[in-house]
């Protein structure tokens, strides 16, 4: 690690680390004609329905941490390109779900395994994908988004 990087704050380094991947996914999946966010949702669709879910624009939104607005013009973007379907839902008519086409099927394949080995590259020094410091680290960061951030919180308490 290097030394400026010994010194940074968590909060700094969750930064540096969400950026590198978002850039080395954004030029890793650019061949496909896609982005990393348009790679995220398809991705999680691919993986929703693999667990026999059609999910709405909302909860797709909540799965991914991305705001409704913008999943909803992510997935009109996508609906263009002929790789993701709209449809009304039938229990919520003001609701749309959304699915992959098969184009967009095979396109998000080949994608994850793009993906897979940028995964591969960045969990290297810690032994791997299947390393237990990695089976760690992935417990850490699931207790780290597990915790409820509300930026009013501390403002509130400031003002008392």
């Amino acid at each position: 690690m290097s030394s400026a990087m010994e010194n940074a704050t968590a909060g700094f380094l969750v930064w540096r680390l969400s950026m590198k991947w978002r850039v080395a996914v954004d030029r890793a999946v650019a061949p496909l004609g896609l982005t990393h966010a348009q790679y995220a949702l398809m991705a999680s669709l691919y993986g929703m329905r693999r667990s026999g879910l059609t999910p709405s624009q909302r909860g797709l939104a909540d799965h991914t941490g991305l705001e409704p607005l913008y999943v909803s013009k992510l997935a009109r973007a996508l609906e263009a390109s002929g790789l993701v379907a709209r449809t009304r839902d039938p229990n919520d008519p003001r609701a749309m779900q959304l699915s992959l086409t098969e184009q967009g099927l095979a396109v998000t394949r080949r994608a994850i395994t793009v993906v897979q080995g940028l995964l591969d590259q960045l969990l290297e020094p810690l032994g791997g994908q299947n390393s237990a410091r990695t089976r760690q680290f992935t417990r850490e960061l699931a207790t780290l988004l597990d915790a409820p951030l509300d930026p009013h919180t501390e403002n509130e308490k400031e003002q008392s």
